[in-house]
């Protein structure tokens, strides 16, 4: 299975922004574990400060993928535009978020693309990403 792991504005800091609320690790290093933990699976990563950056590898990946995970962090909350291209592609997004998006600012309980995604995992650091792989996994096995 070969699956893109998408994170958009500002996650290329983590490991060093607010550590209180996203972690101490980087996502280079976690993506490393989870190849470990994945071995037989692809996992892409693409991640970009840029909303049109991100809609156009939603675009490009629906011919080479089988899924992808989505932390579209506040493009979630803003992007009518992402959650249209999560629309267009005939392929599985899974929204994730490392942390519980709902016990913090009102403004992050609204999220523009989860109407486009098979599901959302929030709250669980890092390991949210596992589980949406997972989620994938299971969405690909039941077909």
């Amino acid at each position: 299975m070969t699956i893109l792991i998408i994170n958009g504005p500002n996650l290329n800091l983590l490991g060093s922004r607010e550590k209180t609320i996203y972690g101490a690790q980087c996502f280079e290093e976690y993506l490393e574990e989870l190849k470990q933990i994945f071995p037989d699976f692809t996992l892409d990563y693409f991640q970009s400060n840029i909303e049109g950056e991100i809609i156009n590898k939603i675009h490009e990946c629906r011919l080479s993928h089988e899924g992808i995970v989505l932390n579209a962090a506040a493009y979630t909350h803003t992007s009518v535009a992402i959650r249209d291209a999560i629309s267009a592609v005939d392929i599985p997004v899974i929204e994730v978020h490392i942390s519980n998006v709902h016990k913090r600012e009102p403004f992050r309980h609204v999220s523009l693309i989860s109407v486009s995604c098979v599901g959302v995992i929030a709250g669980f650091g890092l390991d949210s990403y596992r589980l949406g792989i997972e989620a994938l996994t299971k969405l690909n096995n039941s077909k």
